[in-house]
């Protein structure tokens, strides 16, 4: 499957703009509309193109009103789109970036070397174990 029918289908088929304008958005997020689809590479500038396509409908208001015949009326169509934005906002989100070796623990967790914390770097002294008993044995 190209790209380009991937978007479509991505988009439900809607034809929102012609496919010139779809290559456009395309290769504005360094896709060629004419190569194989693969999602493992593709994935997260196919859903920024599809977040660029989305945007640019809720903002063009002739065409929310070819799309309002869906709908009762504009306002119910625009909520559609920009629920439909925030779906794509969030898929994206959920793609690790290529490269990235982390995963959601790892910010928990530093790669530095662990710091000795004392008490005394604090202003406060060091309680030795003996001291400690002597306050236990008083009480």
């Amino acid at each position: 499957m190209t790209i380009l029918n991937r978007l479509k289908m991505e988009l439900s088929n809607q034809q929102y703009f012609t496919d010139e304008q779809y290559t456009q958005f395309l290769t504005e997020n360094n896709l060629t509309p004419t190569e194989e689809y693969i999602k493992s590479t593709m994935q997260k500038n196919l859903l920024f193109t599809v977040l660029d396509v989305l945007e640019a409908v809720a903002n063009d208001i002739d065409t929310m009103s070819s799309i309002s015949t869906e709908f009762s009326n504009i306002g119910q169509a625009y909520q559609f789109i920009e629920t439909r934005i925030g779906q794509v906002k969030d898929k994206i989100a959920a793609i690790p970036d290529e490269g990235d070796d982390y995963n959601c623990f790892s910010l928990m967790y530093t790669r530095n070397e662990p710091r000795n914390y004392s008490p005394a770097q604090y202003g406060s002294r060091v309680i030795t174990n003996s001291e400690i008993d002597s306050y236990l044995n008083r009480r």
